[in-house]
């Protein structure tokens, strides 16, 4: 059973509208809502090396783009 995203109470399905429904909080959306809201929720892991690249193609854009 899926969990609320806003309240983490328990959700249930509605058949007839196709709507998952947060018991606690009344919360009401698709299915493909959901998933996007946990996506959206999600904590990305980056690691240091990732962020080091990241920042390092961040200033060489930015050094280059001064240049012209």
């Amino acid at each position: 059973m899926p969990y609320c995203p806003e309240c983490g109470g328990e959700m249930h399905y509605i058949i007839a509208t196709k709507h998952y429904v947060c018991k606690s909080c009344g919360l009401s959306v698709t299915q493909q809502e959901l998933m996007e809201l946990r996506e959206k929720l999600k904590p990305s892991f980056e690691t240091d090396e990732d962020e080091h690249q990241k920042r390092k193609k961040e200033y060489l854009k930015w050094w280059l783009s001064k240049k012209k």
